[in-house]
């Protein structure tokens, strides 16, 4: 078998493997990042609004008076 003819069947062998099976496709992996992100800045939204609304009920520093 000459050099030309191996490699030949071993590009033809590589190029057959390349067209099989890839996987899912990228999309609905982007939709699973776009609903992670969204859940994540929601949640993110409550605790600041909950720590907004705790700080909120902080009373304000008033100085001591003497009696």
């Amino acid at each position: 078998m000459s050099v030309i003819t191996y490699l030949h069947v071993a590009l033809r062998a590589r190029l057959a493997e390349l067209r099989g099976d890839r996987g899912d496709s990228p999309v609905p992996t982007a939709v699973i990042i776009f609903g992670l992100v969204a859940v994540a800045m929601a949640v993110t939204a409550a605790a600041l609004g909950a720590a907004n609304d705790w700080m909120d009920n902080i009373p304000a520093h008033q100085d001591p008076t003497a009696d």
